[in-house]
């Protein structure tokens, strides 16, 4: 396991290393650690260190696992490639960043680390709850990308979305690509009765708008990137929290990955493969007739051992809550919770708060609200993961190999 360690300089330090300062970076062997160039808020540049020490676990601020660890042997080609390099220099002028209001700090992040500035634009609600927005610069010619989550509130944050898109269209940008990494209505993927498909609808009105491409990070179902007749990037964030979880002091012998649904199988399935095979065990709810309480069974054994629930989302917690109380039943030694979207729908954190987690492990594709913190949340960030397939797309390069 790593341990993360920084040689502060004499100013506070922005915590993301940028694209551009991974390019220019230098490992000394000798010291088991890279020299990274920043630069201060007077632009003098100066020399970021970090250092692995492969015997002590990793420790991370909570919310703020910014930073990359990086040896020989994670260091990610990708980023070493010519190709990426010459391109990337020869068309960052005409690639533009937006951010909505929904969430301004990851859309930030993702600026920071692609080396660039979010491009400035004016969204405000008028009394009556109508939203206007105006581009303060010009996206003539140019490939922009709208960074705007449709999390809670969804109707307002994609009515932004819709706006913002049309708004780049009507002043003639090149290409517009939205980029949802919370995809709101994903759940109401399918008909049954005399239901709304509502994740096809907003699709259709996304593509409407003037939308060219979608940006949309682990979608509640990878089916639904069939609604669109645009094309569709769908992103993993396995990878964030996984290079998080290698960081922790768990043998591989310890480890099972539990799928708290059968639907969520195949996202199980996928981490474990990731985790050197590791077991995988499902949590199975039946319901045997009208007002009988749920019936749930555990296929596989997590006696003695570490389970890692993983799930695309948390809303109220309690398919996840309700699978832990299972699991310890059962004999498992820890619990941690693994998701990409943190939606936090009361009462979400009574539930997760209860004694049921040794850690709940989310991303920033949702904002966290303060009040929402507790003591086994970690929140991790997914905007270098965003922000290198923006690059990639923008320079026609494969996105597919990131996740290989």
């Amino acid at each position: 396991m790593a341990s993360l360690s920084l040689s502060a300089p004499s100013y506070h330090a922005e915590s993301l290393v940028s694209r551009y300062s991974l390019r220019q970076s230098s490992f000394l062997p000798n010291e088991s650690r890279y020299q990274f160039p920043t630069y201060s808020a007077t632009k003098q540049s100066l020399f970021l260190f970090i250092k692995c020490d492969m015997n002590e676990s990793l420790k991370f601020e909570n919310g703020k696992p910014c930073v990359p660890v990086l040896n020989d042997r994670t260091f990610p080609s990708f980023l070493e490639s010519r190709r990426m390099e010459k391109s990337v220099s020869r068309n960052s002028d005409r690639l533009k960043i937006f951010s909505g209001t929904a969430n301004p700090t990851l859309s930030k992040e993702i600026a920071w680390y692609m080396g660039k500035e979010l491009g400035k634009i004016n969204i405000k609600r008028f009394a009556d709850g109508e939203i206007y927005v105006q581009l303060e610069e010009s996206v003539r010619g140019c490939d922009v990308y709208l960074v705007q989550p449709t999390c809670p509130p969804a109707n307002e944050n994609l009515m932004e979305l819709l706006i913002m898109i049309d708004a780049c269209r009507r002043a003639s940008a090149k290409t517009v690509t939205a980029v949802v990494p919370y995809f709101g209505y994903a759940r109401s993927d399918r008909k049954a009765r005399r239901e709304s498909i509502a994740a096809k609808l907003v699709a259709n009105v996304i593509t409407k708008a003037g939308a060219d491409r979608v940006l949309a990070c682990d979608l509640h179902s990878g089916q639904s990137m069939g609604y669109f007749d645009i094309p569709v990037d769908h992103i993993y964030c396995q990878p964030v929290i996984l290079d998080y979880l290698a960081s922790k002091t768990i043998c591989c012998n310890d480890l099972v990955v539990v799928s708290p649904d059968v639907g969520g199988v195949a996202r199980a399935r996928a981490f474990a493969k990731k985790l050197s095979d590791a077991p995988l065990a499902i949590v199975d709810k039946r319901r045997q007739g009208h007002n009988v309480a749920e019936v749930m069974n555990l296929i596989g054994d997590v006696k003695g051992k570490v389970a890692v629930m993983v799930d695309d989302m948390i809303d109220t917690a309690g398919t996840i809550t309700k699978g832990a109380a299972l699991l310890h039943q059962e004999g498992a030694r820890e619990v941690y919770a693994c998701c990409t979207h943190a939606v936090f729908s009361p009462p979400a954190i009574e539930r997760l708060t209860s004694g049921l987690f040794q850690e709940v492990i989310i991303t920033n594709t949702i904002p966290t609200l303060e009040k929402n913190y507790f003591p086994q949340l970690t929140v991790l960030s997914v905007a270098n993961l965003l922000g290198e397939t923006i690059w990639r797309i923008h320079d026609d390069c494969s996105v597919s190999s990131i996740f290989l």
